[in-house]
């Protein structure tokens, strides 16, 4: 498994069993950052015990690692232009398990947030890197599937790695969870060690040449609907437990199932969405950008139904469907920056997220009620639907004068 098997940075052909199991570990790697990620979220209060600081402080710990994947993705992705594919994904997935580690050992609050910043940085460009190792062991029209199936560890983090990670961090501390991610990192870097091939530096690889994606309008376009389009399905998430029981009148115990649901349909959307994404990039994309905007607006129009808050929420779970469309546009309009292109992908999911929480939070400030949160999704999916408009115009634009 260790010999060179690839020429100016390309996988070159490999057996059924071999792409399996590179995909495995890829996949691996990303159910524990998934785990990672979303798993402080539930143990906040500990947290805050521990060190004695009020839970919205707390809080900040989740700014902190979300600062390091927007500030990690773009630059790591360029200081490593001319490091092979296998050792960047070593390299990352060392510093996230010892990150982790660490984490969990932190003596005081200052030390575990910047931790978790540090933690933070290889998130983007780890996942970037892994779906471009992904789409270059299979054909062209199969590309998206092969990103979805490397994603597919991310979005069963949020089903099962969490639920088990906030579990084990109730029942012993919150550092046991740190460890059990950190614990996952190691597992994966022995996995990529073994499975993944050597390869080479791509032919003419530069710092130059990586920060070339930046000059490219489409890059920024598609960046762009993930950044704005993706925030109405944060804006609903971040305050889902509370609309579960103070806008449908559902139990507490109901939240772990309304997440389930989250949960499953990001599942759903990740693998149909890497399915018809390999038939039409574009028509995944716009059309998932539509799908958003009517289940949104229905969340917003009717939560406090139990019902249709459920069938809402998978379906906003679904709307996951355009992530592996997005990441491998994202390879065909970066032409030889992939790498950057690639990573920054994920900074612009967690521009997302930040995007969507406080817009969500000031509707639901203004006393609005955490349903209309949906509105704001629906706004968000709108904004994401006309950057993809402003793209296949400036596509077409850019065909015709060829």
């Amino acid at each position: 498994m260790h010999n060179p098997a690839s020429v100016r940075g390309e996988v070159l052909a490999l057996s059924p069993l071999a792409i399996i199991l590179i995909e495995i570990a890829l996949a691996v790697g990303g159910f524990g950052i998934g785990t990672g990620e979303f798993v402080i979220m539930g143990l906040l209060p500990e947290v805050a015990k521990t060190y004695e600081v009020s839970v919205p402080v707390s809080g900040h710990v989740i700014s902190a690692y979300a600062l390091g994947v927007v500030v990690g993705a773009p630059i790591i992705a360029v200081l490593a232009a001319k490091m092979t594919r296998r050792s960047l994904l070593l390299s990352l997935m060392s510093l996230f398990a010892i990150g982790n580690i660490l984490s969990a050992m932190a003596p005081d609050f200052y030390t575990f947030t910047v931790l978790r910043f540090i933690t933070g940085l290889p998130h983007g460009a780890y996942f970037g890197v892994a779906a471009l190792v992904a789409a270059s062991m299979v054909p062209p029209n199969k590309r998206a599937r092969a990103v979805g199936r490397v994603m597919l560890g991310l979005t069963i983090a949020t089903l099962v790695g969490t639920p088990i990670a906030n579990l084990l961090g109730q029942w012993l501390s919150w550092r046991a969870a740190f460890y059990l991610v950190g614990g996952i990192g190691a597992l994966t870097v022995a996995l990529l060690w073994y499975f993944q091939p050597r390869d080479a530096v791509a032919e003419g690889a530069s710092i130059k040449r990586e920060l070339s994606a930046f000059a490219r309008g489409q890059v920024w376009l598609t960046l762009g609907i993930a950044a704005v389009g993706f925030g109405g399905m944060f804006s609903v998430f971040s305050y889902i437990a509370h609309t579960t029981t103070e806008t449908a009148g559902m139990p507490v115990a109901m939240v772990s199932v309304v997440l389930a649901l989250f949960g499953i349909g990001m599942n759903v959307g990740n693998i149909v969405g890497s399915r018809l994404a390999d038939v039409s990039l574009t028509g995944t994309i716009g059309g998932t950008m539509i799908f958003n905007i009517v289940v949104m607006t229905v969340f917003g129009f009717a939560a406090q139904y139990p019902v249709i808050l459920c069938l809402c929420v998978f379906l906003i779970g679904c709307g996951f469907a355009a992530g592996p469309a997005l990441q491998t546009r994202l390879m065909d309009v970066a032409a030889d920056a992939q790498t950057l292109a690639a990573a920054s992908n994920h900074s612009a999911f967690n521009i997302a997220n930040a995007l969507g929480a406080w817009l969500g939070g000031l509707v639901i400030a203004m006393g609005w009620g955490f349903a209309a949160t949906g509105y704001v999704g629906a706004f968000l999916s709108a904004g994401g639907f006309a950057v993809f408009l402003a793209s296949m115009a400036l596509e077409k634009k850019t065909a015709a004068a060829a």
